[in-house]
């Protein structure tokens, strides 16, 4: 498996590594990984849950209690129920985003693949993706898997960022651009 030092050298990234060898040891990464795509779009689209799992005032015994009811909510799998306990367990919870986008990457990164974060004003129909993704696999040279949102005022074109490089393409960034440029 390899992996980026940067990824690993992280708490987020350590607790993302550990997750995956005992997913790969289950062979239940594709399932670990589908529980926290769940996950992180619970968060996202949660402010409630967003504020919850940030708070310093919630004890451990309270959030491992929530985390078990999101568990049951969800359908998450025994591996990830038993993880969020040790997250809640060791006040670690505020981390959840960054390690679900870390073992994404890690993921991602033993199949073989890239994943690029694609923002846009609107909904990219199916025939754009796969134009998107056989694009990005050309710059990339491996598989891409395309993960979108939408962002009204990105205003039209595309920000797209796998790993560390981003390629911002965005009317809204052009405009700024331009801005910048006319007052000297």
């Amino acid at each position: 498996m390899e992996n980026s030092g940067g990824i690993t050298a992280s708490l987020q990234g350590r607790y993302a590594s550990a997750l995956f060898q005992l997913a790969s040891e289950q062979k239940a990464v594709a399932a670990v990984e589908s529980d926290l795509d769940k996950l992180g779009e619970a968060i996202t689209s949660s402010a409630d849950l967003s504020a919850l799992i940030n708070s310093p005032r919630v004890s451990r015994d309270d959030a491992a209690k929530v985390m078990d009811g999101i568990v049951s909510v969800l359908g998450l799998s025994p591996i990830t129920k038993n993880f969020l306990g040790v997250l809640a367990n060791n006040r670690r919870l505020s981390a959840l985003p960054d390690i679900v986008r870390a073992f994404a990457s890690i993921a991602a990164a033993a199949r073989g693949e890239v994943t690029a974060e694609v923002t846009s004003a609107h909904a990219l129909t199916a025939t754009q993706l796969k134009a998107l993704a056989a694009k990005l696999k050309d710059r990339e040279g491996k598989d891409v898997k395309i993960k979108t949102t939408v962002d009204p005022e990105v205003l039209g074109g595309l920000v797209v960022r796998i790993g560390s490089t981003q390629i911002d393409s965005s009317i809204r960034t052009r405009l700024n651009s331009l801005a910048q440029a006319m007052k000297g």
